[in-house]
């Protein structure tokens, strides 16, 4: 999963990227079927990549993302950023991998609380 031969970048992307759908409070609005009507665009963007991953930088695309992904039947995964580099530094706990898939979950890292 990590390293450059496995990175797929969207397009279009950097300041033209598609926005998810979620920001700006519309997470919470209560508009449940326009917020993932809304967010139809970057769903059909991220498939286009043929990506299993999308790594998601903010909790609000983080949700979002994965909601977009179960509701159009995607079945790509989403990863908060942050998880990615807990991971790599062999510091991610046992309780921070629930919404990992299956793959990311057994990754065999070393945890100080485990150790104890």
């Amino acid at each position: 999963m990590v390293g450059e031969d496995n990175f797929i970048d969207m397009e279009p992307n950097r300041s033209n990227n598609y926005c998810c759908g979620g920001g700006g409070g519309f997470l919470q609005s209560g508009y449940k079927e326009a917020r993932l009507e809304y967010g139809r665009l970057k769903d059909q963007q991220i498939q286009t990549t043929g990506a299993d991953y999308c790594i998601a930088g903010c909790h609000n695309c983080h949700a979002q993302i994965h909601e977009l992904s179960e509701h159009y039947g995607a079945g790509y995964g989403v990863v908060h950023l942050w998880t990615l580099i807990c991971l790599s530094l062999g510091i991610l706990g046992p309780n921070e991998r629930e919404y990992l898939r299956d793959d990311l979950k057994e990754v065999n890292v070393f945890h100080p609380e485990t150790a104890m």
